[in-house]
């Protein structure tokens, strides 16, 4: 296993930081919450049911439901994060860390599907500070895959005539994932990063 599969691995309980216990239950009813039904039909009575607590106990914990998707993202979006800067930055050619970045970032987005979804597609419920600071951390995400592509084309392992536009279809490929993976579904976690890793590697041109 490499060390962004690993670090991916080491992920698969993204709320270990939240604390006390009581925060952290709060925060997972919100993500199953926010994932079924949406952000915006989601009360914080409803959150408080799912965790088993009244709505007035959440108040003690987040001042307002957006407080509570603020982190949510936050907290994503810095796992993410630390998925890809672990491969950019590991041993090997371009091919073999684009390949471990992407099947590392693929895996968290399928085993983490839900939370993925929220930290996603719920971007523009947040205001406008809370947003800015996870669209900042999106920008390294991208920069960190942009790298790994540039390290490619320089070496001659890549053939992409457009870094950019290629970062972001492998970035949208990989994020996708949250939003069709079922855990019944017919592949697991691991094997549709390995399925991912190798189309990705194809539309690099890696190998040719």
């Amino acid at each position: 296993m490499s060390t962004a599969e690993e670090t991916a691995g080491s992920e698969m309980q993204p709320w270990a930081e939240v604390t006390p216990d009581a925060a952290r239950r709060l925060l997972i009813a919100a993500v199953e919450a926010f994932a079924e039904r949406g952000y915006h039909a989601t009360t914080t009575r409803d959150i408080a049911g799912r965790a088993g607590m009244s709505p007035a106990a959440l108040y003690i914990h987040y001042k307002t439901k957006e407080e509570l998707l603020h982190r949510i993202s936050r907290i994503g979006h810095e796992k993410a994060l630390e998925i890809l800067r672990t491969a950019a930055r590991g041993e090997g050619t371009a091919a073999e860390r684009l390949a471990d970045a992407v099947r590392s970032f693929v895996r968290w987005h399928a085993a983490q599907h839900t939370v993925a979804r929220v930290v996603q597609y719920e971007l523009d419920a947040l205001g406008p500070d809370s947003r800015a600071e996870i669209v900042a951390l999106r920008r390294q995400v991208d920069a960190e895959a942009r790298g790994i592509i540039e390290d490619g084309v320089a070496a001659g392992e890549f053939d992409v005539p457009d870094v950019r536009g290629s970062t972001l279809a492998v970035l949208s490929l990989c994020i996708d994932v949250a939003r069709w993976f079922k855990a019944d579904g017919p592949r697991t976690p691991d094997e549709v990063g390995a399925l991912y890793a190798d189309l990705v590697l194809r539309m690099v041109g890696a190998g040719k």
